[in-house]
């Protein structure tokens, strides 16, 4: 074979080469854009495609294992908390509330709320946690909070029967966020009801006069203004889960 015919054969295989590779791009363009219509067709469940809400349930069962109250978010020293903490959402944050009408609300069971008042779970012994705060837009801040473990607010308030259940529900008093928690988690010795941020009282933005911190969980559970808790075995409705995101939402 003489040189001319090497240059016509390596020519041709090249052009049989880039056929293939086409036609192969072609065919799998058109099966993952058939797949990505057939998946929006499928029903949907908390305004995701039932699949992918059933990979998000079969991800929380898994990793909702190695949960335990050994399994503790990192601790920081007070003095690497930064002192401009940022506001993860402001959905339910009202401009009208007026704290001076606040208590918080504990549903045992129906027809039967206890009410709370800020000045008796100030009286709770103290907690302080210094951890990273992390949120589901990519951020993240070494943040110092202070309040009463939920532990041990259940304790005080005699809610075995209720912390026997698999769910909390925690609502802001408008009603406009609302977040379910896995009682696990809701028991977690770093879970708090927190009414302090860098030693001083809540600012209005961050949830004043209560809010939830849960190191364990992503800060879209870390509801803002608690205004009533509820208990149930059964999951209690959740803002950016019916947004279509992860109801676990665990670290």
């Amino acid at each position: 074979m003489d040189y001319k015919e090497e240059i016509l054969v390596s020519e041709k295989k090249l052009r049989n080469k880039t056929i293939i590779s086409f036609t192969v791009f072609i065919l799998l363009l058109a099966a993952a854009v058939f797949a990505w219509q057939k998946l929006h067709e499928q029903p949907k469940v908390a305004d995701v495609p039932k699949p992918l809400r059933t990979v998000l349930n079969a991800n929380e069962n898994f990793f909702s294992n190695f949960l335990s109250n050994n399994h503790l978010a990192k601790s920081f020293p007070v003095s690497q908390a930064v002192k401009n903490v940022r506001v993860n959402g402001n959905v339910g944050m009202e401009a009208d509330f007026d704290p001076s009408t606040w208590k918080l609300q504990v549903i045992r069971k129906p027809g039967d709320t206890l009410f709370v008042t800020l000045d008796e779970i100030k009286a709770l012994p103290k907690t302080d946690i210094v951890f990273d705060f992390k949120c589901i837009e990519g951020w993240s801040q070494v943040t110092h909070w202070g309040g009463v473990k939920f532990s041990d607010f259940a304790a005080k308030y005699n809610l075995n029967a209720q912390t026997q259940m698999k769910y909390a529900g925690l609502v802001t008093p408008n009603k406009k966020y609302y977040v379910g928690i896995d009682m696990p988690s809701m028991m977690h010795p770093q879970t708090i009801l927190c009414y302090e941020m860098n030693g001083k009282p809540l600012p209005m933005n961050q949830g004043y006069p209560l809010r939830l911190i849960i190191p364990v969980k992503y800060g879209i559970k870390h509801l803002k203004r608690i205004g009533t808790i509820s208990f149930s075995n059964e999951r209690p409705p959740d803002y950016w889960y019916n947004q279509g995101y992860d109801y676990y939402s665990g670290l």
